[in-house]
């Protein structure tokens, strides 16, 4: 019920994203009538369609991509219509005929005229069809939910319940103005120009979502404006109700109380068991671990939120090790090479990982925890209870002070001020430079990927040859002969490339070398020449590379000004796997 809640609440939260921009004129175009039988039709045909279209991008499968694009199309044409019969009178009196006579029924412009339920839910399914929402925190955590564990009726519902949250809020706006609309025809006699404002919004809002800028220079907007609210109202709403604190214990007579940090329990240490193998270390229990405070940090190898962490989980086992505190990793995977043990195994050696991981192929500890993000840092107290939690980067100095709390706790003293581990990372494991960062995750494989500019359409787990087209910022293209799975995509033959416009310091790419295992070279180009200063860790300054194992490759770090720049790697040889674009 608590997800629930939350999806809802970012639902409403919608209102303040700069990408619910293109879909305001569609819902304010009904302001004024009533709202029974115009808006909230409108508005429940959004919500149905909006959950079951996303439910279907959650299967993948070419047959859900082709009609995922094709009701796009028709939605766009749709509210084209809509918009000319608002904006010219002669045009609605021309769309009589029954090819084109939906605009002028959905206008409701013939004097008289009752407003038609069905028109209105009409209205709601293509405006359903069209609206891309930005993924923020929790957005994102029903579609990662749907990608781990598929699509069913929960993922279905927690959809319906964040888009019932937006309706709820564009439901106000409308009623709020349509008040003020009614006001200015009373006042100043513009029932007209106001009709005719609204159509030319609503083909603004049709050749927005059609540029694809719905998706791109407006999701950007909105990450930064509407991520930290739902982040901050995740870890509010999720949180049990804080009813039990540690109190300070009452020692023997004659003694000082002994130290208790004023942390919230949040609950208890879950089991460790389903873990499909350990490494640097026999399986661990709770029982075991009862005594020392206990770090537990989900992650998985080639999540570049993950990377950029290692570096301080690192730190602080090193530093806290003889103070009591025990580190344990568990590796959930993401996609299906992160379930090779060896590749794990690998990767552990590679970020020179040496507290206790535990391999959670099946997620086991994942569940038991309630977990739902990589990464994920959860702290448990001596006794057993875990007082404090923290999803995804950042925030290393407070996550600190929590390890100093309950180590201290623990030993009866107050938290001594030992200040704060301070990393040199390198490469991929280097913050991010938030302030020039206007790219995030894109995934190549059918199953969730967006912003893919081919000419061609998707072709889901068949060969078809593909060409770049021209992609904008934030898009991509592929070009040669490639077969597109649900996870990755796999270049059949020689020569093959992948196009991105993207605008961040660090572009990383996750590449494997295939099923045969060969090494696959590479050349990196950067607005069309070798990137020089600009290169990535796992490129020279000509751009060359070679794919020998399955993980996150760095592949651009600009080194000047960070601006706008077209991406493009292409592969010398066949059989590489593509899964995800990240930036930093």
């Amino acid at each position: 019920m608590i997800l629930f809640t939350i999806a809802y609440l970012a639902g409403v939260l919608t209102i303040l994203s700069p990408c619910i921009l293109p879909v305001l004129p569609f819902v304010f175009s009904r302001a004024g009538q009533p709202f029974a039988r115009s808006v909230l039709p409108m508005l429940v045909g959004m919500v149905l369609t909006f959950s079951g279209v996303a439910t279907l991008a959650a299967l993948g499968g070419d047959w859900a991509v082709n009609a995922n694009v094709a009701g796009r199309y028709a939605a766009i044409a749709v509210l084209a219509g809509f918009g000319v019969t608002l904006l010219s009178a002669r045009a609605a009196a021309l769309f009589t005929r029954p090819a084109v006579a939906l605009g002028s029924r959905l206008s409701q412009r013939v004097a008289g005229q009752q407003p038609s339920v069905g028109a209105s839910l009409l209205l709601g399914v293509a405006t359903g069809l069209l609206w891309a929402p930005c993924a923020g925190p929790i957005l994102g955590l029903v579609l990662t939910g749907a990608a781990l564990h598929g699509a069913n009726v929960e993922t279905t519902l927690l959809l319906a319940a964040y888009a019932a949250g937006a309706a709820t809020s564009l439901a106000l706006a409308v009623l709020a103005g349509g008040r003020v609309f009614a006001a200015m025809k009373r006042s100043l006699g513009l029932g007209e120009r106001l009709r005719q404002g609204l159509g030319i919004a609503v083909l603004a809002g049709v050749a927005a979502i059609a540029l694809g800028l719905d998706t791109g220079q407006l999701a950007r907007l909105s990450y930064a404006s509407t991520a930290a609210l739902e982040q901050s109202l995740l870890d509010r709403v999720r949180d049990d109700p804080v009813e039990e604190r540690a109190s300070a214990s009452t020692a023997a007579d004659g003694e000082r109380p002994a130290y208790r940090s004023d942390l919230p329990v949040e609950g208890m240490f879950p089991p460790l068991d389903g873990a499909v193998e350990w490494v640097n270390s026999k399986p661990l229990s709770v029982e075991q671990l009862r005594g020392k405070v206990v770090l537990v940090d989900f992650w998985t190898y080639s999540c570049i939120n993950c990377i950029r962490t290692i570096p301080y989980v690192r730190a602080w086992a090193e530093k806290y090790r003889d103070q009591g505190l025990v580190v344990i990793g568990v590796h959930a995977p993401e996609f299906a090479f992160e379930k090779r043990i060896d590749n794990v195994k690998s990767a552990v050696t590679d970020f020179d990982i040496r507290y206790p991981v535990a391999i959670d192929n099946d997620f086991a500890i994942w569940r038991a925890f309630g977990n739902s993000y990589w990464p994920a840092h959860y702290f448990i107290d001596a006794e057993g209870r875990i007082r404090h939690h923290h999803f995804g980067e950042g925030d290393y100095a407070r996550s600190e002070r929590v390890i100093q709390e309950l180590l201290a706790e623990a030993a009866g003293n107050s938290r001594s001020d030992s200040g704060f581990v301070q990393p040199d990372a390198r490469g991929a494991e280097a913050a991010p430079d938030l302030a020039h960062l206007q790219s995030g995750e894109d995934y190549v494989g059918y199953m969730r990927a967006s912003n893919f500019v081919s000419p061609e359409r998707v072709a889901a787990d068949a060969a078809r040859d593909y060409t770049a087209g021209k992609p904008r910022l934030n898009q991509w293209s592929l070009a040669g002969n490639w077969t597109v799975g649900a996870e990755q995509a796999t270049l059949n033959r020689a020569g093959g490339a992948i196009t991105y416009r993207f605008s961040a310091r660090d572009l990383h790419l996750v590449l494997g070398p295939g099923k045969n295992g060969g090494r696959v070279r590479f050349q990196v180009k950067v607005d069309g020449a070798a990137p020089g200063p600009d290169h990535g860790s796992d490129i020279n300054s000509d751009g060359n590379g070679t794919v020998g194992e399955t993980r996150l490759y760095q592949l651009v770090r600009q080194s000047g000004e960070v601006r706008e720049r077209t991406f493009e790697i292409r592969f010398l040889d066949p059989g590489v796997e593509a899964f995800v674009f990240t930036f930093g």
